[in-house]
């Protein structure tokens, strides 16, 4: 009996086909001595080998914590690590935990911040609900949001993140179109948004949780807040969260990692959320891995614990600090006689987001790409990957597609690096303008 040609995929595997992030890795092992100006890693020569290793140490002198860490751990994550968390966020916001609402039955630990992104879609979207996005915003996300069938509706922005009167314009839209129900989630990178550099403004995180509370008419409008970048600040203090307007906690749901602040191999993520919320992800997560990496997690504890932590953020904003002044040094030597170019001066994170004139397309198949990778050895991420279009609302509704914009990134390279990348990067430009 032969077998039928065909398997028979879900619709989630449908809805997951074809995701960009899979072309850039193939592109970066398909084209060896390419200089990445693209991939979103971090710095390697300042990821925290003694302080990890002063924590090993201390964790495996005692064979009692050695072995506790070697253990199976709970779904919500090591009460330990979770306690200390409280005290992180509490230190972060500078205020205390009763005043942010949260005690560590809010918490739940995660592989990376990603990981929570991705349950908290699993457990509150349906296909066709609606997720409202900044245009443009993080692709990766756009990805999960993807994988779900939920729809997209991107809002705009400008030089102090999501517009709210655009925020509002797009649901009076949904209102009088009847679909208002749908709309389940607000979506919002605060910090140093990848790929814009761009900060929401401080009255804009007290405006959003307004307008979610006063358009939640037919459902609850969650907001998630993804600070992903938040302690890679360059020119200032941290910045209050979104969740910290919201002391009840019954609309913001905030996520952040330990992956661009300390270590991206630990995987260390987690996620504050209502109670309610939190039962769901716990549920979900309990099926899928019956809770995250316990020795990293009681890695990141002692390194918290012993206060390694922030000395290492200092150092890490120091050398980060370092290699953005460098490249933003490095766009005006290269780029400032090219018409039309210009770019965004962030406050921290790790990117650089660079318009080129509207006649030059940075897409994948674009000249501008084939070109760069090809034979000036330099590689970007197109910007057109952090646009989405619903194909519910007509074009004249939503922010369009713009085709012209790149993402830097100075995570990965030295300065050496960086300088040289847009030296070839600006050859590629140069040669289409």
């Amino acid at each position: 009996m032969s077998l039928p040609s065909q398997i028979s995929f879900s619709k989630k595997r449908t809805w997951s086909h074809d995701l960009p992030i899979s072309f850039l890795m193939q592109q970066g092992v398909e084209n060896p001595g390419v200089l990445s100006l693209a991939a979103g890693l971090v710095d390697q020569g300042s990821l925290p080998v003694d302080s990890t290793r002063k924590a090993l140490e201390a964790l495996f002198a005692d064979p009692k914590t050695g072995r506790e860490a070697l253990q199976y751990g709970t779904t919500a994550g090591s009460l330990a690590l979770r306690t200390l968390l409280l005290s992180h966020l509490s230190n972060l916001e500078q205020k205390s935990a009763d005043e942010l609402g949260i005690t560590v039955d809010n918490i739940i630990v995660t592989t990376g911040s990603q990981q929570f992104l991705s349950l908290a879609g699993e457990v509150l979207l349906d296909p066709g609900d609606i997720c409202l996005v900044a245009a443009p915003t993080y692709f990766v996300f756009l990805g999960v949001l993807q994988g779900l069938g939920a729809r997209i509706i991107s809002v705009e922005t400008d030089e102090f993140g999501m517009r709210m009167d655009a925020l509002e314009s797009t649901l009076e839209m949904l209102e009088s179109q009847g679909e208002l129900a749908k709309v389940k989630m607000i979506y919002l990178v605060s910090d140093y948004e990848n790929p814009s550099g761009l900060s929401l403004s401080i009255d804009r995180r007290r405006q959003v949780v307004e307008i979610a509370r006063k358009w939640s008419r037919m459902q609850r409008i969650l907001i998630l807040e993804d600070l992903a970048y938040r302690e890679l600040c360059y020119d200032g203090p941290v910045a209050p969260s979104i969740r910290s307007f919201d002391p009840t906690g019954e609309t913001v749901i905030l996520t952040q990692t330990f992956s661009k602040s300390f270590s991206p191999g630990l995987r260390v993520g987690f996620g504050v959320a209502s109670p309610e919320i939190c039962a769901a992800i716990r549920d979900k997560k309990g099926n899928d891995d019956f809770g995250s990496t316990n020795l990293s997690q009681h890695i990141l504890a002692r390194v918290l614990d012993d206060k390694l932590y922030y000395e290492h953020v200092e150092q890490l904003r120091s050398v980060y600090r370092e290699k953005r002044d460098c490249m933003l040094d490095a766009a005006d030597a290269c780029f400032s006689d090219i018409p039309g170019v210009h770019w965004v001066h962030p406050n921290g994170g790790l990117y650089v987001w660079m318009t080129l004139p509207e006649s030059i397309e940075t897409g994948f198949q674009s000249p501008l790409f084939q070109r760069a990778v090809h034979e000036d050895k330099v590689m970007y991420v197109p910007g057109e990957l952090f646009y989405a279009f619903d194909q519910g609302i007509s074009a004249e509704e939503q922010p369009a597609i713009q085709k012209n914009h790149m993402r830097l990134t100075f995570g990965v390279q030295n300065p050496e690096g960086i300088r040289e990348g847009m030296k070839r990067l600006s050859n590629a430009v140069k040669s289409l303008s």
